[in-house]
């Protein structure tokens, strides 16, 4: 008995081993090509497949994007910032670098590679709150090599009768933007791992807290210059896009609503696939539709 008990659970298996993973089936279908931004857009669905994902077309939600992790993109960046006492003067920086190593000491900012790009923000000349207007680093930005982007706020003053400079940098903000637009957050002035780094007179440094950089004025002292550094950004590197889960084998779907709220011509992508332990298959029903306003 027991033997053909063994015989039974091999020949059970071996019929399981055998079965072969069916492809999906699915048909979509609106009830047109173009509708309003605003609209419901019914997509209806023949067939049953064990999942469904969708892909609207939309930034962030595209089929052909799905395994993208490197994209084109600008790194840009806002600030607004305050100078007070002593005669006032540009003796703020705004320093870029591709090549520092992130140790933050005078050697190695000394040994990195800094250009200014002083001339591409607006600083304050007294008023608080000055905005920089948006910087863009594009220029310092490599898809390939996935260089790292260093930000540094360099302060240089004098031992003059006027007294030396408060400089306060009060926001800060770093976003990647995709030649289709799309804005991925980067960092924040909470965010962007500010270290200060001091070349000459320790009296008087950057302090740095989460809401702001500091740089304290001074009179009756020495020369002074003083650096605060970012953390590595990289713009180019994203997420890749996600599609939305619509269903799985516990579950039917006949059909799906979503609404568009721009217009555009997104091209649409639904995945059916069929996953076992032995294997996999998916297929895509794709549509292209119009969005007016």
């Amino acid at each position: 008995m027991r033997p053909y008990l063994y015989l039974m659970i091999i020949a059970a298996f071996c019929a399981c081993a055998k079965e072969k993973v069916t492809t999906p089936e699915l048909e979509v279908t609106t009830a047109g090509t173009t509708f309003k931004a605003g609209d419901t857009v019914s997509f209806v669905f023949q067939g049953n497949p064990d999942n469904i994902t969708f892909y609207s077309g939309e930034p962030g939600r595209k089929y052909e994007h799905r395994q993208r992790t490197t994209v084109d993109a600008d790194l840009q960046i806002q600030f607004s910032t305050l100078v007070q006492f002593g005669k006032i003067y540009p003796n703020l920086q705004l320093m870029v670098s591709n090549d520092f190593s992130g140790i933050a000491d005078v050697e190695h900012v000394k040994a990195a590679t800094w250009k200014d790009v002083s001339s591409k923000a607006v600083f304050s000349a007294g008023q608080d709150n000055t905005p920089s207007g948006v910087v863009s680093l594009k220029e310092f930005a490599d898809s390939a090599r996935h260089k790292l982007i260093y930000i540094a706020f360099r302060y240089t003053d004098t031992n003059k009768p006027e007294g030396q400079n408060r400089w306060v940098v009060r926001t800060f903000t770093a976003n990647s933007v995709s030649a289709d637009n799309v804005v991925t957050p980067m960092a924040t002035m909470a965010t962007a791992g500010w270290k200060a780094v001091d070349f000459k007179n320790p009296a008087f440094v950057w302090a740095v807290t989460q809401a702001q950089l500091l740089m304290p004025g001074s009179k009756n002292t020495d020369d002074n210059e003083d650096w605060v550094i970012s953390k590595g950004l990289d713009p180019t590197a994203v997420k890749p896009d996600q599609g939305i889960a619509l269903k799985n084998i516990s579950t039917t779907l006949p059909a799906y609503k979503y609404v568009y709220t721009r217009p555009g011509t997104y091209r649409v992508v639904f995945e059916a696939s069929a996953v076992r332990y032995n294997g996999e298959k998916r297929i895509t029903r794709e549509l292209t539709l119009t969005i007016t306003p």
